[in-house]
C-alpha cells in the first residue's frame, strides 16, 4: 500500500473513534455498595409488610429488608422461618429481636429467644426454625457479603 493510503486510514479511523467517543454516552464503571447514610431504624417497630415480600425459595416465608452493604459485610432485619441451608463462603450472625422458639444450629435443636446472639460460622447448618412464641424477628450480619448463590439447602 501507498504511505497515503496508508495515513489517509490511520486518519479516517482516528476521526472515526474521536467523533463516537463523543456520540456515546461513556462507559460506567460497576459501582459498588451504596454509601452509608447516618440513619436510625427501629428495628422492633418495622412490620412484616415494611421488611419486604416473602422470599420466592419453596417452604419459606422468609421477608428480609437490607439495611447496609459495605464491601465487608452486609446488615439486614429479617422476619419468619426459612429452610435449613449453609453458606460456604460467608459466616452470619443472628441476633433474635422478637420470638422464642427451636433453630437448628449444626446438628443440634436449640431453643433462642429475644436477645440471644447466633454465630454462625460458614459450613454451618442452621435455621428451620420454629417459633413457638411470636414471630421471629432478627438482625443478620453477614461477613463477606453473601452471594446470592451461597444458601445450600440441607436435608
Amino acid at each position: 500500500m501507498r504511505p497515503t493510503l496508508v495515513s489517509g486510514f490511520v486518519a479516517l479511523a482516528f476521526v472515526t473513534g474521536f467523533a463516537a467517543s463523543r456520540w456515546t454516552a461513556p462507559a460506567e464503571a460497576q459501582s459498588g455498595p451504596p454509601p452509608l447514610r447516618p440513619q436510625i431504624v427501629n428495628l422492633l417497630a418495622l412490620t412484616d409488610d415494611e421488611i419486604g415480600k416473602p422470599a420466592p425459595a419453596p417452604n419459606t416465608d422468609l421477608r428480609s429488608k437490607t439495611l447496609a452493604v459495605t464491601e465487608h459485610g452486609t446488615l439486614a432485619v429479617q422476619t419468619g422461618n426459612v429452610i435449613k441451608h449453609f453458606h460456604a463462603d460467608a459466616n452470619e450472625f443472628q441476633l433474635i429481636l422478637a420470638g422464642s422458639g427451636s433453630f437448628w444450629l449444626d446438628d443440634k435443636e436449640v431453643q433462642v429467644k429475644p436477645g440471644d446472639l447466633v454465630v454462625i460460622p460458614k459450613g454451618t447448618h442452621h435455621a428451620g426454625s420454629k417459633a413457638s412464641e411470636g414471630r421471629f424477628k432478627a438482625l443478620a450480619i453477614k461477613m463477606p457479603p453473601q452471594r446470592p448463590d451461597d444458601v445450600h439447602p440441607v436435608n
